[in-house]
């Protein structure tokens, strides 16, 4: 949908996408719909960025790339979102989760996007939403979300906590 909805308003964006999905991650309790609202806003942010960094070189001088991955570790899954767009100056990165901050120009950004993905993530689901950048060259979101008490690592569905459980 992100890629789709900025190439509906740029009909020539592109952009490669690359995945890296473990397969085996076991429970996550998560509120599906709001989960899909935190990467739906990453994977806009990142698409813009590669846009807006293909729209400052010459033609064919770079090529736009996003990549998402998943990976286990102790006690929670990480999900990273990565783009080599323009990067997030230093001076602003740690505003960039305090709500109506935007570095996008008026008009194509509210600056409430990362900071409601930052609450569903913390405080919607007890996990950690954290982002490294370097400026130019690439910025990479995490969302670390913690695993159920009864998760195993064959991803079956289950419920827990009252939240679904999603298999990733």
């Amino acid at each position: 949908m992100a890629y789709h909805g900025l190439r509906a308003k740029h009909a020539d964006f592109t952009a490669a996408l690359s995945t890296d999905f473990n397969t085996r991650l076991g429970l996550v309790p998560v509120v599906v719909e709001d989960l899909g609202r935190v990467l739906l806003n990453l994977f806009n942010n990142a698409f813009y960025a590669v846009h807006q960094k293909a729209a400052q070189l010459p033609p064919g001088t770079y090529a736009p790339a996003v990549s998402v991955s998943t990976q286990r570790v102790a006690k929670g899954v990480i999900i990273r979102v990565r783009d080599n767009g323009t990067g997030i100056p230093p001076e602003v990165l740690d505003k960039i989760f305090h709500p109506f901050f935007t570095t996008k120009p008026p008009g194509e950004g509210t600056g409430l996007g990362l900071s409601l993905s930052y609450d569903i993530v913390t405080q919607g689901h007890g996990g950690m939403l954290s982002v490294k950048s370097g400026l130019g060259e690439y910025t990479e979101f995490a969302v670390w979300l913690p695993l159920s008490p009864e998760a195993s690592p064959t991803g079956q569905n289950g419920k827990a906590n009252g939240r679904r459980s999603a298999p990733h």
